[in-house]
């Protein structure tokens, strides 16, 4: 499968490699290059400010791809907030900018240390993914299912909410120093 990764920071390369591994094609595009093909699936590995600009600069490319949103929309000035609407999420917004688009909330509960590892501590890396597209669902999980990571479906895109402030969270006890950068949650007793 042809994977295109925007961005390519650490979060980027992390989830790139994981899909390398499971025998996908990866291509990486920075922030200041233009994409010339998009594959099957298109991660977003930006900041949350920049999602709404890669939106409408590949709204037409991005129609009937699968997109998948990783970000976490903190306020970094505060880190004690999130920035969209209580009853909504990054990755809602996301679905509203792309509506020809098949909008997935992954790798955000993620740090990308774990994504390297495929571990978190003895367990193995777990990817929630949420949407409201269950074949795209099933598609990003086969893309990922020779790779070290482990993919639970966490429902439909609303549940987006919940998993951006779990992300919240778990980077705020990084942040204070309580968990490491290699650390986070994890999920134990999941049925195959």
């Amino acid at each position: 499968m042809e994977i295109t990764i925007f961005g390519k920071g650490n979060m980027g390369q992390a989830i790139g490699k994981n899909f390398a591994e499971a025998g996908n094609n990866v291509q990486y595009y920075g922030s200041k290059d233009t994409a010339q093909q998009l594959g099957d699936i298109v991660v977003m590995a930006v900041p949350y400010p920049a999602l709404a600009a890669l939106a409408k600069q590949y709204q037409a490319e991005l129609a009937g791809k699968i997109v998948v949103d990783i970000t976490n929309p903190l306020n970094f000035e505060t880190w004690d907030e999130l920035v969209v609407p209580a009853d909504s999420s990054a990755a809602q917004q996301l679905q509203k900018l792309l509506p020809e688009s098949k909008v997935l909330k992954a790798f955000n509960t993620n740090f990308a240390a774990t994504l390297q590892s495929g571990k978190i501590g003895e367990l193995p890396t777990t990817v929630l993914v949420a949407g409201d597209d269950e074949d795209a669902k099933e598609t990003f999980k086969s893309a990922l299912a020779s790779s070290a990571l482990q993919v639970l479906n966490a429902g439909k895109l609303k549940r987006a909410r919940e998993m951006e402030a779990t992300g919240f969270l778990q980077m705020t006890l990084a942040a204070s120093e309580q968990i490491g950068w290699d650390g986070g949650f994890g999920v134990v007793g999941t049925n195959k």
